[in-house]
């Protein structure tokens, strides 16, 4: 009896599966990916040897063992790994959210800590010793990697990769493909857009880091002529809540500064507090948000009626069991346990960084202790969580992702936009974009990236430092006729209180800060005053301030917005001055600015703008910040804009952030991403183009236009 094989032509329905499955063998056992995978495998190993060699000899009372026994040991720790991962993972899934985290922390440690207890060579014994053991050998086992990869982001990117490809054959499945294969998913061939935001990254110091060659990702992008880069101008005020309600949402309107009271609920809005942000997001959201087409939000305060909204502040939630990335970045070795040992690494970093300051004396400077210590490791580990989260998004084939990055801001606030430790910050950032380009081949499609910020930060000694008391101790100098005491009670208290419960009270005149933008209200009266009634009430208010050094303009409602400093005004509607203008320091969009700024939901009764040095363009903010955004002067309101180079820019200069939200909607409709309606509905200029209509003619990748 013959009996017929794969390779005959007449066994035409056998025939294809059995080449495929033979291509799937080659493709597993050719020589590249498996010296690729032995040298994984091998290094896995030493760096277990390593680490165990160097715990058991730091413990006291372990009895001296031979190389074979250590051994044996990293075989039985490869081999528990390989039983307790999958297990751990799928509890960590399961769990979700903080139970993810809490898991997250325990998963190496368990490992090592059943590894440990399994040597049959018994070298350690009891509970308490056995779990110094595990937590001390995870550490150095987390130190050692990023010593091997010498500070790059190797292992972080294999394990990315392998997530990816983990969701991508999760999907493939239950879309009715194979239960297994051993072939590599291609690359998706629909084409997507993955917008990152760098928060605070001014366009001049974005230019200036490319030039001096630290940013490689960025520069090699701008060099070959794949992207282009230029500047869009903030606003007011410059602030990440401003900018992201109008970028996510085209209502930049409806935030007055990063903090605000409305006199008719008297509540103090704190927009990074959770609560505020979703009481604030339906005020922005009409459906139509940038994210509306399927997708996804990660780590931003507002969502852009995103369908998956990951870490975003205004729905005030950790990423549930559908988040795969999530969970696998709290029980990957290279993941939430790397992170969190590197962090603590960051504090002793930060504390003789800033050692070094008062060390030389370096002026202007800001104190760097307190939260700033857990806040900069918690930035480090946001932004790894957060690329872990958009490496997921792209596997599962979203087609618009808006991810924010905080590391620069965070440091650039206590260090200076320009020191060397934000500029080490900014540096890490190009890397998790080399990152991201590095995982595109296993995405489900094509993406194209744009880097964007939403404003830059100003230095400059503050308010308080340059003149020996706080904006707050000033204004309670000029209004001395009240004779109402504020209360002791810091007016935030009144934000924390519970429904139902009556509210604290709230001081007669509260003073707002935002950077150096300062928003002030007279409490007791329900409508926003003109300077006639402010007068009335305190009659050097307005004069006290606008002649005070640290205040550069107040600006009140005299019959129509009037800017005033200390040797002359400007009418805003119709650009009368009389004496010296007070916008001259503040650049050629001042008054534009200012205007539309007036226009905002809940305004003070009286804006005030910190006066800007004219040769530094130093400003002196109202907080304790050495480097500071949210009002004028400086390079707080110069964003930039990193785009693929054949996309046009057809929203002119690119003046605020609702025009930049036009522009990334008309892009997303371009690529049909977009519904016809809604892009109809919000893209102001014309026709929708096509990906070919985006062409420039003599697209410039550097800017000259601030170079003069």
């Amino acid at each position: 009896m013959a009996v017929s094989t794969g390779d005959s032509p007449r066994d035409p329905v056998r025939l294809p599966g059995v080449r495929s499955r033979r291509a799937e063998l080659r493709a597993l056992f050719a020589w590249p990916r498996v010296i690729d995978r032995a040298r994984a495998v091998f290094r896995s190993a030493l760096t277990t040897f390593v680490v165990l060699t160097f715990t058991l000899w730091l413990m006291p009372g372990v009895r001296s063992t031979d190389v074979i026994d250590t051994l044996g040991l990293v075989l039985l720790v490869a081999a528990t790994g390989a039983v307790l991962r999958p297990l751990l993972l799928a509890g960590v899934v399961a769990l979700g959210g903080w139970g993810a985290m809490l898991l997250g922390v325990t998963a190496q440690v368990i490992v090592m800590v059943v590894a440990l207890e399994l040597d049959p060579s018994k070298r350690l014994s009891g509970w308490p010793t056995v779990g110094v053991a595990a937590l001390l050998a995870v550490i150095c086992a987390a130190i050692l990697d990023w010593m091997a990869d010498s500070g790059t982001e190797d292992t972080f990117v294999k394990e990315a990769r392998r997530l990816m490809r983990g969701i991508r054959r999760r999907q493939a499945r239950q879309s009715g493909g194979r239960l297994l294969t051993l072939r590599r998913p291609p690359q998706g061939t629909e084409p997507g857009l993955l917008m990152v935001q760098l928060d605070g990254v001014s366009e001049p110091v974005l230019r200036w880091a490319v030039r001096a060659g630290n940013l490689p990702t960025i520069g090699r992008w701008l060099r070959t002529g794949t992207h282009a880069m230029r500047g869009w101008h903030t606003g007011l005020p410059s602030t990440t809540p401003a900018a992201q309600a109008g970028i996510l949402h085209g209502a930049s309107r409806q935030i007055p500064g990063f903090r605000w009271y409305e006199k008719p609920a008297g509540r103090l809005m704190v927009s990074n507090r959770p609560r505020d942000a979703a009481m604030i997001e339906p005020r922005l959201s009409d459906g139509r948000g940038l994210l509306r087409d399927g997708g996804v939000s990660i780590g931003n305060a507002f969502s852009g009626d995103a369908s998956i909204n990951l870490l975003t502040v205004s729905h005030a939630a950790l990423p549930g069991r559908s988040a795969r990335g999530w969970a696998a970045f709290m029980a990957s070795p290279f993941g939430f346990t790397r992170a969190l040992v590197l962090g603590v690494g960051e504090v002793f970093t930060e504390l003789h960084q800033a050692r070094l300051q008062r060390r030389r004396n370096l002026q202007p400077r800001v104190s760097r202790s307190g939260a700033f210590l857990a806040l900069r490791p918690a930035s480090m580990l946001l932004r790894d969580v957060n690329v872990s989260l958009i490496a997921e998004q792209m596997a599962r084939g979203a087609p618009a992702v808006y991810c924010d990055l905080v590391d620069y801001d965070e440091v650039a606030h206590h260090a200076g936009p320009a020191r060397p430790e934000s500029m080490r910050q900014l540096e890490s950032l190009d890397r998790m974009l080399g990152v991201i380009e590095r995982l595109a081949p296993e995405a489900a499609r094509q993406y194209r990236i744009v880097v964007l910020s939403d404003h830059g930060q100003s230095q400059g000694a503050t308010f308080r430092q340059r003149h020996g008391e706080t904006l707050k101790q000033a204004v309670e100098r000029f209004s001395a006729p009240d004779s109402t005491d504020a209360p002791s009670t810091p007016a935030e208290a009144e934000a924390t209180a519970e429904p139902g419960f009556p509210p604290s009270p709230v001081a007669p005149l509260l003073v707002v800060s935002s950077g150096n933008l300062a928003l002030i209200y007279l409490t007791r009266f329900p409508q926003r005053l003109d300077r006639a009634a402010i007068d009335r009430e305190y009659p050097q208010l307005i004069t006290g301030l606008a002649g005070h050094p640290g205040v550069g303009l107040v600006i009140v409602d005299d019959g129509g917005p009037v800017a005033i400093g200390a040797t002359g005004n400007h009418r805003l509607v119709d650009g009368t001055v009389q004496g010296v203008d007070p916008l001259l320091p503040y650049g050629p969009h001042a008054r534009a600015d200012l205007l539309r700024h007036q226009e905002a939901a809940h305004i003070g009764d009286l804006v005030l703008i910190s006066s800007v040095d004219p040769v530094t363009d130093e400003v002196a903010a109202f907080e304790e910040l050495v480097g500071s955004h949210g009002g004028l002067g400086g390079w707080q309101t110069d964003a930039m804009l990193v785009h693929p180079a054949e996309w046009q820019i057809t929203q002119g200069d690119l003046t605020g952030p609702d025009a930049v939200h036009r522009q990334l909607v008309e892009w997303l409709a371009a690529l049909g991403l977009r519904t016809q309606t809604a892009a109809q509905d919000e893209v102001a200029a014309g026709e929708r183009l096509e990906l070919a209509d985006l062409a420039p003619h003599g697209v410039e990748q550097l800017s000259p236009s601030r170079d003069g």
